[in-house]
């Protein structure tokens, strides 16, 4: 029997269009809102370019009642599936329907120091001007922040994940230590210390330096946070931005009044690992989660293991400065040289911003407006040429990164709000929107989850048409050899990108072990810092598992300088073979270019074109996934070097910290030399080996994957019978419909 696959037939669909409207509507609620206020705002100015904009939103709420109609669709088939008999077949299919839904999710790290401006930018971006409080020069964010769209409910969310009570703890008698070993000292100028007090006193007040770490634990101190004891998630909703602002306050913020003229008593950020904050109606976060990150890092070790991670998994970071010291801010620029290696090898950014905020700030400006906008403009582009004069000095970064990966905005969130002066463009808040748009990639979410929905209720037509499938030979025979040809392809490129590494890392084992001496005689004698000042510095680093974050200043990571010679020899080679660039892909691309040939074999097997369409989408489905899987493991790979030496080291660490009175300086640098010189035969190797292992499991891994999810697709798509396969070519038609308006619009 000849299979119908007419693309223009759209008779019959309006009933089942009726059926979901209900659902569509309500889906739509969740998300145009946003888009409708800003459409809003370009027509009151009156302006053309206002005008495409306005035509995004529209064709953006187009596109999401498109998504909405074939979500119904397949719900609506998933139901018919259901109620036949329970074949291979019919299971596989239910299984490819539940797999459509995933969640793409862009993070956009924001980095910058107290009073840059952070908080004022992203309310500004996002048009939530009351949302995230700002404007404090006394207070400052001391939590990640993760600020992200609710779809689920038109409430403004804030989702407090805290520490756990044994963490809580650990930190409660190491502070106990802290403050034992430091009463002698003067520690009113101790930046440690300051630290410490800042953190105890806002959730204790003055009492925590008469009690004990025990004490500290009494449960009427958590009585306003049960979700703390109960080691569960505190949500706190609101109807409105400015109400959720002021609730979670005490959740985030560090204020050196500790309360002042809030009326706060008692500050719970110190035990606050993560805060999500959910935005209602908002299209700038429909696929893109904003992340403030406080500073380099965390002390807790479970705060600073999220931050990492959080920071690994950014595909882009804005680093915010004020504009009038922009090129010169060495905070800034230290901040994005401690994560370089994060961002890059050990991470997947592919955008650093660097954002010049509070452009409209000019002192001695004239009256007349236009003179002060064009005064902004001039300075504007003087800071933008200063900025990539410093862009230009970052030699190390060059390593992970191509000059298109950076850009420079001059912002005024202030301007972009109320208008007084800069056009909106020129506070240049709109291309920062406009970014976020594109990072969303809403048209392409769709058209991939329709292209899917195309695919499987393809297979289940062709199923149901096909009376022969023991017919199917030729082509399975053909699908097949076109596995094993590209598989092949696949497995010799990285094999050789295994022997690459292999060669580098030897190269670094030599170097490491030729340089550990030096490497240990700078660690352990710096320059400029006498032994009687560093000594509690040192312990420092012994009592954290080899690394150190001082309230100022660099973080001090031992573990990093041991690896650096192992890290540096495979830098080069590490991007070439896993791009942060998705244009290539992993390997040489060798995996984005693997066929299965279907284009063809549809001119000779007409009579399966409809399964060798269900065979294409399956073939894009499992690279898009492999490329994923790729790019989060190749983080673990190269951060097993350091991970491999920093538990080499922990031994040692452990004796040196418990090192104390008199010669203990001596005695943690003598501990120190004697363990690196008796390993450092084996620990470098065996850093090489730890990491071509992990290649070799990615290797097995994804051959293993791509053989047995294809083979086993071929099989039931195309000898397997329609026994029991429901009659979906209404749905296609209407699938296909949808499809190809998308494919037109691209």
């Amino acid at each position: 029997e000849q299979q119908n696959t007419n693309d223009s037939d759209t008779k019959d669909i309006v009933p089942f269009s009726i059926q979901v409207q209900k659902n569509t509507t309500a889906q739509a609620e969740l998300l145009p809102s946003k888009c409708e206020r800003g459409k809003r705002k370009l027509d009151q100015e009156e302006t053309n370019k206002g005008q495409p904009r306005a035509k995004q939103c529209r064709r953006s709420m187009s596109e999401l009642m498109m998504l909405s109609d074939v979500k119904n669709v397949m719900a609506h088939v998933l139901a018919k599936l259901r109620s036949q008999e329970n074949t291979k077949l019919i299971a596989f299919l239910g299984n490819r329907i539940r797999d459509l839904e995933t969640d793409k999710r862009e993070l956009v790290g924001v980095f910058g120091k107290t009073g840059a401006g952070k908080t004022s930018l992203i309310n500004a971006v996002i048009e939530e001007k009351k949302l995230l409080p700002s404007g404090d020069v006394e207070a400052c964010t001391s939590v990640m922040i993760k600020i992200e769209a609710n779809t689920c409910n038109t409430k403004y969310e804030a989702h407090v994940e805290f520490i756990t009570i044994e963490e809580w703890k650990d930190e409660l008698w190491s502070i106990s230590q802290f403050h034992s070993d430091t009463a002698d000292q003067n520690n009113d100028y101790d930046d440690d210390y300051q630290d410490v007090a800042e953190k105890m006193s806002a959730l204790y007040g003055e009492e925590w330096k008469q009690k004990s770490s025990e004490k500290l634990m009494d449960p009427r101190y958590f009585s306003e946070i049960p979700e703390f004891l109960q080691s569960t998630t505190k949500i706190l909703s609101c109807e409105t931005a400015k109400e959720l602002s002021a609730k979670m306050i005490k959740y985030t913020r560090t204020d050196s009044n500790q309360g002042g003229d809030k009326g706060i008593k008692r500050w719970y950020w110190p035990l606050v690992k993560c805060v999500t904050v959910k935005v209602p109606h908002n299209s700038f976060l429909q696929h893109v989660t904003l992340v403030d990150l406080p500073g380099n890092g965390d002390r807790n070790k479970s705060r600073d293991t999220m931050w990492k991670g959080i920071v690994g998994n950014c595909s882009t970071v804005w680093i915010v400065t004020e504009i009038n010291r922009a090129a010169a801010d060495r905070e800034s620029w230290e901040i994005l040289k401690s994560v370089n290696s994060l961002l890059g090898n050990a991470g997947e950014c592919r955008h650093i911003h660097f954002i010049c905020t509070k452009s409209d700030v000019i002192e001695d400006s004239p009256d007349h407006s236009a003179d002060v906008q064009a005064l902004i403009l001039r300075r504007n582009t003087g800071a933008k040429a200063a900025v990539g004069k410093e862009i230009n000095k970052l030699h190390k970064m060059k390593k992970y990164f191509s000059d298109e990966c950076f850009q420079v905005f001059t912002v005024s969130s202030k301007e972009f709000l109320k208008r007084k002066v800069l056009s909106p463009e020129n506070t240049e808040i709109p291309k920062l929107q406009e970014f976020l748009q594109n990072l969303n990639d809403c048209h392409s979410e769709t058209l991939n989850y329709i292209s899917r929905a195309k695919g499987i209720l393809s297979l289940i037509e062709g199923a149901r048409l096909t009376k022969a499938p023991g017919k199917n030979k030729d082509v399975c025979e053909e699908l097949n050899s076109n596995i094993a040809l590209h598989l092949y392809q696949v497995k010799t490129a990285m094999e050789k990108a295994s022997q690459v590494f292999e060669f580098c890392l030897k190269q670094g084992v030599q170097n490491s072990k030729q340089s550990c001496d030096k490497t240990l005689n700078h660690f352990l004698f710096p320059r400029g810092k006498p032994g009687s000042a560093y000594h509690r510095t040192l312990k420092c680093v012994f009592k954290n598992g080899g690394v150190y974050k001082p309230k100022k200043g660099k973080e001090i990571n031992l573990n990093m300088k041991l690896t650096s010679f192992l890290t540096d020899s495979i830098d080069e080679e590490f991007r070439k073979t896993f791009p942060n660039e998705r244009k290539c892909g992993p390997f040489n691309g060798v995996i984005s270019n693997f066929s299965l040939d279907t284009k063809s074999l549809k001119q000779t097997y007409k009579d399966v074109k409809l399964q060798l369409i269900f065979l294409k989408t399956e073939e894009e489905k499992i690279k898009t996934k492999l490329n994923k899987r790729i790019r989060d493991q190749k983080k673990i790979i190269y951060s097993s070097l350091t991970q491999t030496i920093e538990e080499s080291m922990q031994e040692c660490y452990k004796v040196a910290a418990g090192y104390s009175g008199p010669g203990m300086l001596e005695k943690m640098r003598e501990t120190l030399v004697k363990h690196v010189h008796e390993s450092k035969d084996t620990m470098f190797e065996k850093a090489k080996d730890v990491m071509l292992n992990h290649l070799l499991s990615l290797r097995v891994e994804i051959l293993n994957t791509m053989m047995d999810t294809l083979k086993n697709s071929i099989e039931l798509s195309l000898r397997t019978d329609g026994h029991s396969i429901p009659d979906v070519s209404t749905e296609l038609t209407m699938v296909k419909k949808f499809y190809n308006e998308l494919k037109n619009a691209a």
